[in-house]
């Protein structure tokens, strides 16, 4: 199993930035998949999740019409388009993978929103 995100990396504020998440090993299209991010000294957050289906996107009141969470099953990817970014939304993003009782998460990327 690999879950592999990508797309991070330094922007100003205002900025946007799309990030990947690229799947393997499992059955993806069965798979809810979710956005988490951490900040330094904080806990990790649930920042946007979209069932398998594809339907009822879900997220953080912190983010809401800013982000925009996506999957391409055909491709075993999911995406967060990121607008309008702030130096708050700055964070390693993770990405997870959830079936039930099953679990699966990647490495993160670091996104960094500074002028």
């Amino acid at each position: 199993v690999q879950v592999v995100e990508s797309g991070g990396g330094l922007v100003q504020p205002g900025g946007s930035l799309r990030l990947s998440c690229a799947a393997s090993g499992f059955t993806f299209s069965s798979y809810a998949m979710a956005w988490y991010r951490q900040a330094p000294g904080k806990e990790r957050e649930l920042v946007a999740g979209i069932t398998s289906a594809g339907g009822m996107p879900n997220y953080a009141d912190s983010v809401k019409g800013r982000f925009t969470i996506s999957r391409d099953d055909a491709e075993n990817t999911v995406y967060l388009q990121m607008n309008s970014l702030k130096p708050e939304d700055t964070a390693v993003y993770y990405c997870k993978a959830v079936l039930k009782w099953r679990d699966y998460w990647g490495q993160g990327t670091v996104v960094t929103v500074s002028s």
